[in-house]
């Protein structure tokens, strides 16, 4: 009985379906590592594409990662078969490496992976024509060459390329399925420092000197940079640090540790700021939008610095001369080849004495501390000094062009007093040219 029970078991419905499957398709009669109507013409491949997600742009690696759907059309009427409702079937990825399916491979990736969670995402749908569809879920990082020379003001454009490995285009012929409309996105895709403009497709043939001609497909899409995390991280703090520099114009020059420190805190910060936006950014041979912002505001900070040196030096000079002037005025009664002294004691003078006068120049020869001094003592009627200076008329006038032409150097407070304009101006005009050029 237990013998006639195991001779009556049903068989395999697994294994029945299987084999009725492949006899179906005909895996079996035919040899599916040559392409479809080998050594006729080339066979067309239509391509489309729907991405599913662009998940990060690297700036220092310079490449991008993206999660697509790509799909495959072509004709192999070996894989034909009859069938009275026209209706195509649908098999997963393990009838894959048993027939031909185009070796598309991505140009210029670094990292690729077909999603296999849960199991591969491949999927394969013949119709009774013996046409294919041939779908699978890919994840790759590809080479973008970017230009920084306008960072952070710039848009990329980059590119995923997909060609034949091993069939030139006289064996397989890849094309746009529906030309524009073969690419597709979801609406929902957005990155965090770019802006996506546009996708488009091209397509083009590339030569190998050693292989011959490929047809090749093209996947471009532009992005533009946002430029609102660099004006709160980089440009507004680098503003803020010149404008902060200005502030020592305001405060008094002989306040040296106000005025130094404040000086060495702005360029020291200037310094950081650089080095932070340089650390996230490939070593380029170029300058940079930004490091020409940045160095430029770098300048100003460092020449505010500088004009506090020019101010603190002029002023030690301007009183060491006041010094020495000083120490030079004092009064005296013996004999000086260009200054005349005379002393009237009794009040009187004759007419002649007056005309004697003619031709001297008088020049206060006293400060005016020492003449408050001299005031008390010669207060009596009976006493007076008079300090006549003899001097050419050319020698006056030299000195006075003289110290009008040095007058704005010797005077440390105008020197302040024209940075604070001087400074500010320039800063103003030098955004502007800024932002119209990289704007």
């Amino acid at each position: 009985f237990l013998l006639s029970s195991l001779a009556k078991k049903p068989p395999d419905v697994t294994k029945a379906r299987k084999t009725k499957t492949e006899q179906l398709l005909k895996v079996d009669d035919h040899d599916f590592t040559m392409r479809p109507a080998f050594g006729g013409p080339a066979i067309p491949v239509g391509v489309d594409v729907q991405v599913e997600s662009l998940d990060s742009i690297s700036e220092v690696d310079m490449d991008f990662t993206m999660t697509l759907y790509l799909r495959h059309y072509w004709k192999d009427e070996r894989l034909s078969f009859t069938s009275s409702t026209n209706k195509s079937m649908t098999f997963d990825g393990r009838l894959v490496k048993k027939i031909w399916v185009p070796d598309v491979f991505f140009v210029h990736s670094k990292r690729s992976f077909i999603h296999d969670t849960t199991t591969d995402n491949i999927m394969l749908r013949v119709f009774p024509d013996g046409h294919v569809l041939y779908s699978l879920r890919v994840t790759v990082t590809a080479a973008c060459n970017m230009d920084f020379s306008r960072f952070p003001l710039d848009s990329q454009t980059c590119s995923l390329e997909l060609e034949s490995y091993a069939y030139t285009d006289e064996d397989l012929m890849l094309y746009w399925k529906s030309g524009d409309e073969s690419l597709s996105t979801d609406d929902r895709i957005s990155l965090s420092q770019f802006l996506i403009q546009k996708f488009h497709t091209t397509s083009r043939l590339a030569f190998y000197s050693s292989t011959g001609w490929y047809n090749r497909l093209y996947i471009n899409f532009t992005l533009r940079r946002h430029i609102f995390f660099f004006l709160l991280q980089t440009y507004f703090p680098a503003t803020l640090m010149v404008m902060l520099s200005w502030v020592s114009f305001w405060i008094d020059r002989r306040a040296v540790p106000a005025r130094v420190s404040l000086g060495i805190t702005t360029v020291l910060t200037m310094s950081t700021i650089i080095t932070g936006v340089n650390a996230s950014m490939p070593r380029v041979s170029y300058i940079k939008a930004v490091d020409i912002y940045l160095w430029v505001s770098f300048v100003f900070v460092f020449l505010s610095v500088l004009e506090y040196a020019a101010v603190n030096y002029l002023s030690t000079v301007q009183d060491r001369r006041e010094r020495k002037m000083r120490e030079r005025s004092l009064p005296c009664t013996c004999g000086i080849s260009q200054t005349r002294t005379m002393t009237m004691l009794d009040g009187t003078y004759s007419e002649a004495d007056t005309n004697s006068l003619a031709g001297y120049t008088e020049e206060p020869m006293v400060p005016e501390e020492e003449q408050e001094e001299l005031h008390e003592v010669l207060e009596k009627p009976e006493h007076m000094v008079v300090h006549l200076s003899v001097s050419s008329e050319s020698t006056t006038t030299k000195k006075k062009k003289s110290l009008r032409a040095l007058n704005i150097i010797q005077n440390t407070h105008a020197i302040d007093k024209y940075s604070r304009m001087f400074f500010p101006g320039s800063y103003i005009f030098f955004n502007l040219i800024y932002w119209s050029v990289y704007c």
